[in-house]
């Protein structure tokens, strides 16, 4: 083993320490797998249900505005409940109470009931993901957090679709699916229940000043407005809209995949392009191919399912990357200390706005004629693109050498803790401080 450790020049030990870590974590990410495969088979569910029980547009996109006010008061009110009850009793209480909303959909069948329930289980998801992500960032190192954070990542779109898909095992009007959904999220609790692993220490508290923010990237807070306006309404109304295509549920649970997987396929190409160039050129870029969908989309008839998914893969690849190129675009612009403040500003915008789409685009169905979900998404991104070229006029390309990569500003978006190196970097000061203080 020595002589091996010697002949790779040092490329053993870092590859021990991640397998070190993943095992460390292996646990969390199993819960992962449960909790977010159950979490996409309801999000895709609970619409396709509330059709079926023939709520109107404006009460589905209402079912879509509470789970995004609920994610976030989470985020909002999240770490404190951590420093409260810690990392494993705060999960098994979220997954426990999320479990518990998606029987209680089946129960009561009222629309405006629903709303409650779907804050309630937005609430626990945006706590849950605090638990995850700032446990992750606490069990890793700084050579391997973006390799756990990518296997993090590649977990997290993969078991999403396979939820998605467990729509076609049955009758979305049956009972079923709604006990599949609670079943997967209650057996996430059983692999951090008896893991022999410590508990992360407390979430640090920081402040969210978004006056701040705007000064720092005024694209990265429109970007995540706008985000939210086109996805939050997309996550709640694209299943319906593919009901109403003539899909039959597997199509359904085919058509919001294909949009994830579109997204996911383009997301690092886009990412290594905006670090060789302006990231805005790149937001306009994929603001184009947003657009262009949903204009296709609202003219083109799309009789044939296939086109219906190609399309879907095609919006996902525009609308999926462009939260984390207007993130990295704003940890550009940001101190290194503020990454995780800015950050948590930027979801918490994203969440607003996610919360306000879905009750915009059935408003915008009813007053206009021929107008659908991605003739809304469509108009959202070219306000979007219209700011973003604005604002190219008002602020040069920031200098390579002062630039975050992609990579470092995707694990800054789902982290909710500091990096270690800021903590040792406060460490460090504070004890010069002191050193300083007994000198005579």
């Amino acid at each position: 083993m020595p002589d091996s450790e010697q002949a790779t020049g040092g490329t053993a030990p870092s590859k021990a320490s991640l397998s070190r870590d993943l095992i460390g974590v292996s646990a969390l990410l199993i819960s992962v797998v449960f909790l977010l495969t159950g979490n996409g088979l309801q999000g895709t569910l609970v619409p396709v249900r509330g059709n079926i029980e023939h709520f109107g547009p404006f009460e589905i996109g209402l079912l879509g505005t509470g789970y995004f006010i609920g994610f976030t008061l989470g985020c909002v009110f999240g770490p404190h409940l951590l420093v409260r009850g810690g990392h494993i009793r705060t999960f098994m209480a979220m997954a426990s109470l999320a479990s518990v909303m998606a029987l209680v959909h089946v129960i009561v069948t009222e629309p405006y009931v629903w709303v409650g329930l779907r804050a309630t289980t937005g609430f626990c998801f945006a706590v849950l993901y605090i638990v995850i992500e700032s446990w992750l960032n606490e069990k890793s190192s700084n050579e391997n957090r973006g390799a756990i954070f990518s296997i993090y990542t590649v977990i997290n779109l993969t078991v999403i679709t396979v939820g998605q898909m467990m729509i076609a095992l049955d009758d979305p009007a049956e009972f079923s699916l709604f006990a599949v959904a609670s079943i997967l999220v209650s057996l996430a609790g059983l692999p951090l229940a008896f893991a022999k692993t410590e508990s992360p220490r407390e979430v640090p508290a920081f402040k969210i000043r978004l006056l701040k923010l705007y000064r720092v990237s005024p694209v990265g807070v429109a970007g995540c407005v706008a985000i939210g306006f086109a996805n939050g309404a997309f996550w709640t109304l694209g299943p319906v809209f593919a009901q109403n295509k003539g899909l039959d549920i597997t199509g359904v649970g085919l058509f919001m995949s294909a949009v994830v997987v579109g997204g996911a396929i383009v997301q690092w190409p886009m990412g290594a392009l905006s670090d060789r160039m302006d990231r805005r050129h790149v937001v306009l870029f994929a603001c184009l191919i947003a657009i262009g969908v949903g204009v296709a989309m609202t003219f083109v008839p799309l009789a044939d399912a296939r086109m219906v998914y190609l399309f879907g893969a095609a919006f996902g690849m525009g609308a999926i990357p462009i939260y984390a190129l207007v993130v990295a675009h704003t940890n550009d612009h940001a101190a290194p200390s503020e990454m995780v403040e800015v950050s948590s500003g930027l979801l918490l915008l994203y969440g607003v706005g996610a919360a306000i789409g879905p009750i915009l685009s059935p408003l915008l169905t009813q007053l206009v004629p021929m107008a659908n979900l991605f003739t809304y998404t469509a108009i959202i991104h070219a306000c979007l693109f219209a700011f973003v070229v604005w604002r190219l006029t008002k602020r040069g390309t920031v200098k390579q050498d002062e630039r975050v990569t992609f990579t470092e500003s995707v694990i800054a978006a789902q982290t909710f803790s500091p990096f270690e190196t800021e903590t040792a970097e406060m460490a460090q000061t504070q004890a010069a401080e002191e050193n300083r203080e007994e000198q005579p």
